[in-house]
Parts: structure tokens; C-alpha cells; sequence
């Protein structure tokens, strides 16, 4: 096999070919995918062992120290010889790798063969086609995960434990030094934990990458830009925590920390730089100076290793393989992005020359990768299209009493959740019910009351009295009526979903620019619920990422349903799950950026992830399993030491300083049909704006859309919006 080497002596690189690894117990072997080039630490290797030898002792003095207490013990022939012998040797380069498990060694039960890994060290996750890795220094790939992205683990893990240092709070403010791959890392990280963040680089790039990734400002150290970041985002009282990310020989960052954190601050290093501590400014401010080892507790200790001892999660709650698992969890949901950072991927062998370019500084890059040959060619992440929204502004619509509205569809939804509320509404008149079959119509003539019943549907759309069109048919029609009626100039409610492909959601917004008209209601009712409104208001707002978990217990269908009949209708969730996705949205006041799903074997159960841009994440459980007696619906939403806790839109909870508790509604539940209906009447009457943003609808669609998507490339859909 093939594997990165150096002679420190000469300051050579080679790809050689070396013996496989042997399998021992305690680890696996594994053949690397996507291996990570360090920029700090691997080139600072790289750049020592091109100097001359007085060059070399003057960057370790480390070293020097123990080649004069050698020649105090063994005497300076013997020393020469040792030492010259260690420099004349090959050694490795790298410590942060992604690969597939090739063996797996005795007493590891943890992983199969062809499980990928993420692995750790700067003796076992090298710059190698194939490693062995013990058991603490490797853990499993997240599912959908891509392997260049788990490359990240071991530097990300080393960014985490230094972030743990600091021991951040909520709505706390933090100086991150340096924003190379550690200080971008970090930013991420930090800005996960709901504290903002203020960047210091002289590069203005890595700067502008920050702000990109969260940071509320960045700028040069030298100039005011960062000084009156932090003074702005913290009144004068300067930072809680500043972290040194930074290498090379200055002193301004430990000087620029004292100067900009507040009194009893955290200074934690990170990175390798100098640390000629200001005394006097760090005394007065009782500063409090920490250091960050590496991943986390258990690196370089042999026992935990070598021998795969684990420390008790009682006594040692975050150790280096801990942390490298919590780390790819935090990509895997969308917390942290590394894409964003990958500046370049080379093969592997062109490693050599990859090296000599970052080197001469001919490659610039905060984070390069190297791509080994077996490693499958990833394809291309799946992503659904979020149309933009173009309406030319239309004259303001005069005010109408009453409303006169037709149906089109009188099914069981529109004549026990729709028509109801609306047969009783003042102001409005049932003109006409449009139904494929002349009974169907009668009926609902008869039960509510309305003007007429036809089976004509143009001739609905084309009378002038009409001011609104409910589409409550089947799913597969409902895109192709919707934009009928928008060309003719009507408001109208459409029934979830709005669209079953990307196409017909286009076409929809092709008829809202070519008609000017975008009065449309998508329903989506569970916003508009009095008790799911109150909790809310409850809750208050919120400064930092929530959690909101979304649990459906949507129970199996009766043999012979239409919603069975996914060749035509769409899957099941398709048809429903817009209402969850909207509500989320809703409750985190932002649409979703990215979605990922899975289902259990025989797609009985649904689990969809949404991620939002300011880090949010909801978990919606679609499932069909359990059992029937348990409510349909809880929803709880974590976030600012706070929590909302839903009850089948019977009773609503919210705990935070003070706890509220809505009163029990044992006769009814009100998912908020009947303010969403009195709410798009009121807009069509008085030329107002419709109840939600277009935006809004259109996003939450393309969010449902991308389940479909997502379960069929196995991968996280991105949401990728139009510009």
C-alpha cells in the first residue's frame, strides 16, 4: 500500500510503498476514503523540516532540552548517534481520516466489516490507504453523512474539547483569534451553543467566511473593526471568553486577549502560539487562562488508546472518542458545516505535490482533502428547487360583503372540516359546489346551503361574481385547478398539498406571474390553532438555535383508501406532511435549509429532519405503528432553558421561570380550521394580504417534496433557493 511520509533530516516527501497494517486485537483495519490535510499543524511539520539544523533546534526547544539531558547521561557520541539516526528516518503525516472498515480485529463488536468510520491520531488515522485504528480513537458514520465530511472528526473534535474549556452560557459573547480550519470550527461550534461571536484574522477572506458561518463580525486584530465589535455586542464590558486559535511566533494574541475580555474572563489556547503573558493586564482583570488538550480527556494516555480502557461516563463525561461521535452528530443534523471549508481535494497520489504547493503557498486553502483510489465517487448532493416568488404589484381590490365563494371538491374534509365553519360565517355566501358527479353536488347543496351545484367547472371560473375557489379534491388535481383559478382572477384555498412534484409547484408560480394573482391560502390549519397560538405567546422569544420534535401517531389506513394509491396521489406523507412541516416552520419563525429522511423497514414509520439557518433543527416522527389509543399528535419545543410542550391540541404547556398550563378542552380539539378560514375571508374581503407569505407556502412545499427525494438518495436534501 501507499503512505505519506517525511524525512525530517532532509526535509524529503514521499508517497512510499509500505507493508498493510496487521489486524490486532482491540481495532480494525481500515481503508482510508478521505483523509484531512492539516494547514496548521501538518505544514508547520512540513516547513521545520526544510530548515537547516540550527533552524530546527530553534523551533523545539522541546527537543533541544532533551538532546542536552541525553549528553549529560549518555554522553555526546551516543546522543549524536541516536538523535541523528530518529532525524534520518521516514515519518507519517496525518491524524484525521474518513474510511471503510476492511477487518475487524478480536473483542471489537462495535462495527462490521464495510461499516465506515471516522478515525483519530496522529499514529493510527494517517495519510495511508489502509490503517489499523484502535478502538477508542475510531467511531461509527452517522447515516447520510458523507465520508469527506466525517473526514473533519478528529480537528473537529479537537475545536470542540477547546470550546468545552471555555464553558460557554446562552446569549454569552466570545473573541475567537486565528480563523484558519480550528477558528472556523470553533466559530460554528460556539454559535450552536446560542453565544455570539466576534473573529479576529488579519486574512480578510477567512474574516468574511466567519460571518458567513455565523460570526456576528469579524475583522484585522491590528485594526478597531473587532475592538468595537466588542464593545458594541457587549456594552464595554468586553468578552466572556476569548479563544487563542492562532499559531506563529506573536504575542498579539494573548495581548489582544486581555485587552478585549472582560473582568474574571476565559482565555483559552487552542492553538500553538506564543503565550508571553502580560502580567499586570492579566492580574487586574483576574483572568482565567485554560488549555485545551488535543480531542479530549484520554489522548496520551496509552491505557485508553492503546488498550481500549474507557473512562466511566459518570467521572468523565466528554472523552476524545465521545467527542469525536458528538462531533459528526453535529454536522449529520446540520449544526456545523464543513462543506464551506473544504477548499481543495486532491488524489492521493498526487499528495507530494499537493504538499509542495500548500508549502510555497501556491495552493491557498483553510482545508484540503485527500481522495484515495477505492474511495466510491460520491454523487452529486440531491437538492429541490425553492422557486422565487415574482409578483408585479397589483391595484388594492376593493372591499366585498359578502364573499361569495364555490367549492370545488364536497368530499369528507371540506363537508366536515370546511363547510361547517363557514355555512355559519357572516358575510359569506355558498354560490356554487363543483363535484364530478351530479349527487355528490346535490348533497352538499342540500347540507349547506348553496346557490347552485354544477359539474361545470369553467363555467365557475368564468363568472365574474365569484370572488374565491376552495380546491378540496384529490391530491393529484390540486395544482392543475389551483393555477386555473389564479388565471381567472380568483383568491383561492387549496387543500394540502399544493403541488406532488417540483413541476407542478412551478407551474403554480408560473400562473401567479402571468396573472398578477397570488391570493392563495394553502391549508395548513394547525398555525391558526388558539391553543398551539397561546402556548407560543407563552413561550415569548427566543435568542438562541431550538430543538422542536414533532411526534405524528397518524395510525394505519383503511384497506381501499385513495391515499393508498401513490402512483397518482403522492405518498401518504406527501399528502399530509406539509401540515407538520409548516407548523415547525412557524413555531422557528424560518423555513428550512436542508431536510433529511429515513424510514423503517416496509416504510411503516417516517423520520424527517429539518435543519433552518440559524441552526434549528425539528425531528418530525411520521408514524403508522403505534397504537391507536395514544394521541395523534405532541409537539415540544426546546430552546433558552425553555420548553413548549403541546398535547393533541387538547392542553399546552410551557416551562420556563414561570410555568404556564392551559386549561383541559375535553369536548373538542381545535387544530385551527376555523381561524384560518375566518382569517382568508377577511383578506379576500378586504383586498388585505393572504394569512401566510407565498414564500412561506412555496418553501414548506418544496420541504415536503424533498422527503420523496431524500428517501431515495439516502442522502440530506438541500433547499436550494432561487435568486
Amino acid at each position: 500500500m501507499k503512505q505519506v511520509v517525511q524525512n525530517y533530516k532532509s526535509g524529503e516527501l514521499a508517497l512510499l510503498d509500505v507493508p498493510v497494517p496487521g489486524c490486532k486485537a482491540g481495532g480494525v483495519l481500515v481503508r482510508s476514503a478521505y483523509s484531512l490535510i492539516s494547514t496548521g499543524t501538518e505544514l508547520m511539520k512540513v516547513s521545520e523540516a526544510g530548515m537547516s539544523m540550527l533552524g530546527k533546534a530553534r523551533s523545539r526547544p522541546d527537543q533541544v532540552a532533551k538532546v542536552v539531558q541525553s549528553v549529560a547521561t549518555n554522553g555526546v557520541p551516543a546522543t549524536y548517534r541516536k538523535v541523528m539516526g530518529k532525524l534520518d528516518s521516514y515519518t507519517p503525516l496525518g491524524y484525521s481520516l474518513c474510511g471503510v472498515v476492511e477487518e475487524v480485529g478480536a473483542g471489537i463488536d462495535d462495527v462490521a466489516v464495510g461499516d465506515l468510520v471516522a478515525c483519530a491520531g496522529n499514529e493510527h488515522a494517517l495519510h495511508a490507504e489502509l490503517n489499523w485504528v484502535p478502538k477508542n480513537l475510531y467511531t461509527p458514520v452517522p447515516d447520510g453523512l458523507a465520508p469527506r465530511h466525517a473526514a473533519f472528526g478528529t480537528v473537529g473534535s479537537i475545536a470542540l474539547q477547546g470550546v468545552r474549556q471555555g464553558e460557554p452560557q446562552l446569549g454569552e459573547v466570545a473573541l475567537v483569534v486565528g480563523l484558519g480550519l480550528i477558528g472556523q470550527l470553533v466559530v460554528q461550534l460556539l454559535t450552536a451553543s446560542g453565544v455570539r461571536v466576534v473573529g479576529a484574522d488579519p486574512d480578510p477572506a477567512r474574516c468574511e467566511l466567519a460571518e458567513r458561518l455565523g460570526a456576528a463580525a469579524c475583522g484585522d486584530p491590528a485594526s478597531a473593526a473587532v475592538e468595537n465589535a466588542v464593545a458594541e455586542l457587549t456594552a464595554g464590558h468586553g468578552v466572556d471568553q476569548v479563544y487563542l486559535a492562532a499559531g506563529g511566533g506573536s504575542n498579539q494574541p494573548v495581548e489582544l486577549a486581555a485587552r478585549l475580555a472582560r473582568d474574571r474572563g476565559r482565555v483559552v489556547d487552542i492553538g500553538k502560539c506564543r503565550l508571553d503573558l502580560p502580567w499586570n493586564a492579566y492580574y487586574e482583570k483576574e483572568l482565567d487562562v485554560r488549555f485545551s488538550r488535543s480531542y479530549g480527556p484520554g489522548r496520551y494516555d496509552p491505557s485508553y488508546e492503546l488498550e481500549g480502557r474507557d473512562y466511566p461516563i459518570g467521572y468523565v463525561r466528554w472523552t476524545e472518542r465521545r467527542n469525536l461521535a458528538c462531533f459528526l452528530d453535529l454536522v449529520a443534523r446540520g449544526s456545523v458545516d464543513v462543506e464551506p471549508l473544504i477548499s481543495h481535494v486532491a488524489d492521493f497520489d498526487d499528495a507530494v505535490e499537493t504538499y509542495q504547493r500548500l508549502k510555497d503557498g501556491e495552493l491557498k486553502a483553510v482545508t484540503a482533502l485527500f481522495r484515495y483510489p477505492e474511495a466510491e465517487v460520491e454523487a452529486e448532493a440531491p437538492a429541490v428547487a425553492v422557486p422565487a416568488v415574482n409578483v408585479k404589484p397589483s391595484p388594492a381590490r376593493a372591499t366585498r360583503t359578502p364573499v361569495r365563494v364555490a367549492f370545488v371538491g364536497a368530499g369528507n374534509y371540506a363537508t366536515s372540516m370546511l363547510l361547517p365553519h363557514l355555512a355559519q360565517r357572516d358575510g359569506v355566501e355558498l354560490a356554487t359546489v363543483v363535484t364530478t358527479t351530479a349527487l355528490s353536488a346535490a348533497n352538499a347543496q342540500r347540507k349547506f346551503g348553496f346557490a347552485q351545484a354544477t359539474t361545470d367547472l369553467d363555467a365557475v371560473l368564468g363568472d365574474p361574481s365569484i370572488d374565491a375557489v376552495f380546491v378540496v379534491t384529490r391530491h393529484s388535481s390540486h395544482a392543475e385547478l389551483t393555477q386555473k383559478a389564479l388565471l381567472a382572477d380568483k383568491a383561492v384555498f387549496v387543500e394540502k398539498p399544493l403541488a406532488l412534484t417540483e413541476d407542478e409547484l412551478a407551474g403554480v408560480l408560473a400562473a401567479v406571474e402571468k396573472s398578477g394573482n397570488d391570493r392563495l391560502q394553502v391549508g395548513f390549519n394547525r398555525r391558526f390553532a388558539p391553543l398551539l397560538q397561546e402556548a407560543r405567546k407563552q413561550f415569548g422569544t427566543r435568542t438562541g438555535p431550538a430543538s422542536l420534535r414533532y411526534l405524528v401517531n397518524a395510525g394505519r389506513l383503511e384497506h381501499g383508501s385513495w391515499y393508498l394509491q401513490q402512483g397518482t396521489q403522492g405518498s401518504r406523507f406527501a399528502g399530509e406532511g406539509g401540515h407538520f412541516i409548516d407548523t415547525a416552520s412557524w413555531l422557528l419563525d424560518a423555513d428550512p435549509v436542508s431536510v433529511y429522511a429515513i424510514t423503517t423497514p416496509g416504510n411503516e414509520d417516517l423520520q424527517v429532519v429539518l435543519r433552518y439557518p440559524d441552526g434549528s433543527t425539528a425531528t418530525i416522527s411520521y408514524v403508522t405503528t403505534g397504537a391507536p389509543g395514544f394521541p395523534k399528535e405532541t409537539l415540544d419545543l426546546i430552546a433558552d432553558g425553555k420548553v413548549l410542550r403541546l398535547d393533541d391540541f387538547v392542553r399546552a404547556s410551557v416551562y420556563a421561570r414561570k410555568r404556564w398550563v392551559s386549561s383541559r378542552l375535553p369536548k373538542a380539539r381545535d387544530k385551527g380550521q376555523n381561524a384560518e378560514l375566518a382569517a382568508f375571508v377577511k383578506a379576500v374581503r378586504t383586498g388585505g394580504p393572504m394569512p401566510v407569505p407565498l414564500d412561506s407556502l412555496v418553501a414548506t412545499t418544496a420541504a415536503t417534496l424533498a422527503v420523496q427525494a431524500g428517501l431515495a438518495s439516502g442522502a440530506p436534501v438541500t433547499l436550494a433557493r432561487a435568486r
